[in-house]
């Protein structure tokens, strides 16, 4: 391997690279706008969980399922399910692998597969945090607070970044309690006022912002 040469004193500084000036997403939450149109996405919210210059992936934390509950997805994996678990929601985590069950938690409980989404919040994708959860022959306690989700949201290289120019979401920090929220229905709303706005506020501006045949997702 050759060796780099020193600059000199009157060498200019280098120029940081492309990557390095980007504002990933990680750990933040997406809110849908109004213009939102795509029925898996419209008045949506999304944990991004990874984000970096050749994808972005994100769970939906808004979306429960009616047709399925945690006890039923328990017993399809043949795990005995404990009292007082089988009601848990299971959420729609997005359109992609939605044969794959994730679990958004937090950091009180974690494994050697758990991915770090930011400060205090993980994700892990296995059986065993679901046995941890909800089975009757559980090795650990369950994280303090977690979400079950059918599928992710998936983005190529670049293609959130046009959204976000698209101004089809906006973002803020993580919060747990919108996140985590007992009832979902009212966190989009939430997640708005997070950000200083109301739907009455966006939508009459927001809604010709994105051409109708721009692709989303």
């Amino acid at each position: 391997m050759s060796r780099s040469k020193k600059p000199s004193a009157k060498s200019a500084p280098a120029k940081p690279e492309a990557s390095q000036e980007r504002d990933f997403l990680s750990g933040r939450l997406l809110i849908a706008m109004p213009n939102m149109t795509d029925p898996r996405f419209e008045r949506s919210i999304v944990a991004i969980c990874a984000h970096d210059e050749d994808h972005a992936m994100g769970v939906i934390v808004n979306k429960p399922l009616a047709d399925i509950e945690f006890g039923e997805l328990l017993e399809q994996l043949d795990i005995d399910p404990r009292e007082g678990k089988g009601g848990d929601p299971v959420y729609f985590g997005g359109p992609v692998q939605t044969d794959r069950g994730v679990v958004l938690h937090t950091l009180d409980y974690r494994l050697d597969s758990t991915l770090v989404v930011g400060p205090g919040l993980g994700l892990t994708a296995n059986r065993e945090i679901l046995v941890d959860i909800g089975g009757r022959k559980h090795n650990r306690d369950a994280p303090a607070h977690y979400m079950l989700a059918i599928g992710y949201a998936g983005w190529g290289a670049g293609q959130l970044e046009d959204e976000l120019a698209m101004n089809a979401w906006a973002h803020c920090d993580a919060d747990e309690a919108i996140i985590f929220a007992k009832d979902s229905s009212s966190s989009w709303r939430n997640a708005l006022k997070k950000i200083g706005v109301t739907a009455a506020m966006l939508s009459r501006e927001w809604m010709t912002v994105r051409p109708d045949d721009a692709p989303l997702n």
